[in-house]
């Protein structure tokens, strides 16, 4: 049975009929960021300025064009959330040694009960000590559930994504948020994602690299479609394999190499099908944005640029010159890499406008201090991104 969501529940009112002759209606071919009846970032603003509910999450927007440092790469774990999944959790165990629990998966160690990740006035009060003027919150990739029953996902998601935006309309100066979606059912993901941006005023979804069909799946142009006719961008960042889907390799199970390792292997595996499956060919204004510098992809460039001229499998417009830098250059990527050597090397290799500031903040291993300088050169990227400017 369908879990009933009573923690919170928002409802936008109907939105008002656009008519098609009126001036400057294309339909959905709209130009990219043009200000008619039907863009997105038109209609976002109608719902939030006409659900009480939502106002200040008008403020929200206002606040991110004046930030100097923001940060896009930031989890949250919600309490509404505790068992929404039903077997598989999640379950924050109440012990001495701090436990959470996604299916079989065990997390030991990490204190999210009375931490930034959970306690909106401690993360605002981490905010400031980072020097951070707004931040945008996402899903834990441990709890994406992209490979449960469909109809349990969907409803984790809206119960997660409802409790999000409750956190964030008590501090939408400070706090905005991307969507969990359940990519395992495209219709129920494109429901969700329409959903979040429409009703809850959230920024896109949020995903991970595996459930279960490739990129470039070709069932997917749909929810790509979905995602330009909301003008919306899409962020991926990637979960520890064998949560609730694939065990993946053995070898990634110790010192944890399934996020060190696996997490770079999967987010350049991404970049690859995206650029390689002509998902940016098939979508030319959909924005999409990888975690931490899309893993390996500065450093391998010149093998997957070299691939895409020569291998037979690459399409005809893929071996002309320069296609793939262009189409790698339309992609998004954060700057969570750890090193200066290797932000040096990603900014030669992708678009430096397309660069943003990530902290996977209150994790294992955010950057200690301030970081206002480190941040504020890619806060005009990030307000491009979030359709701010």
């Amino acid at each position: 049975m369908r879990q009933r969501l009573v923690a919170f529940a928002l409802r936008s009112p109907p939105l008002p009929k656009i008519s098609t002759s009126e001036p400057g209606y294309v339909g959905k071919k709209t130009a990219r960021h043009q200000a008619t009846p039907t863009d997105r970032r038109w209609r976002r603003r109608w719902v939030l300025g006409n659900n009480p509910q939502l106002a200040n999450n008008r403020a929200a927007r206002v606040s991110l064009q004046d930030a100097q440092s923001i940060d896009v790469h930031a989890h949250a774990v919600l309490e509404e959330t505790m068992g929404a999944a039903g077997d598989y959790g999640p379950e924050l165990g109440r012990e001495a040694a701090p436990r959470f629990r996604v299916g079989s998966y065990q997390l030991q160690g990490v204190r999210y009960r009375g931490s930034p990740f959970m306690d909106p006035d401690l993360r605002l009060q981490a905010m400031d000590t980072a020097g951070l003027d707004y931040q945008v919150l996402s899903p834990n990739p441990l709890t994406y559930f992209h490979y449960i029953e469909p109809r349990a996902a969907q409803t984790f998601c809206r119960i997660h994504n409802d409790a999000l935006a409750k956190i964030v309309s008590t501090r939408s100066d400070r706090l905005g948020a991307f969507a969990a979606v359940p990519m395992q059912d495209v219709e129920f993901a494109m429901e969700e994602t329409e959903r979040a941006v429409s009703e809850l005023g959230m920024y896109g979804p949020y995903i991970g690299t595996d459930f279960g069909r490739p990129l470039n799946d070709p069932a997917l142009d749909v929810f790509y479609a979905k995602l330009t006719e909301l003008n919306v961008p899409l962020f991926i960042h990637p979960a520890p394999a064998g949560i609730d889907g694939p065990a993946g390799d053995a070898n990634l199970k110790q010192f944890d190499l399934d996020i060190i390792i696996g997490f770079a292997s999967q987010e350049t595996i991404a970049t690859c099908t995206l650029i390689y499956g002509g998902v940016l060919e098939r979508h030319p204004e959909l924005d999409i944005c990888l975690s931490h510098g899309g893993g390996a992809t500065g450093y391998v460039f010149g093998r997957m640029a070299s691939a895409a001229r020569k291998r037979p499998w690459a399409s005809e417009s893929l071996k002309q010159d320069g296609a793939f830098e262009a189409l790698l250059h339309r992609l998004w990527f954060d700057v969570h890499v750890h090193d200066e050597d290797s932000l040096a090397l990603l900014k030669r290799k992708v678009n430096p406008d397309h660069l943003l500031y990530g902290s996977n903040f209150a994790g294992w291993d955010q950057q200690p201090g301030d970081v206002r300088d480190q941040a504020s050169p890619y806060a005009a990227n990030a307000r491009r991104l979030l359709r701010a400017r």
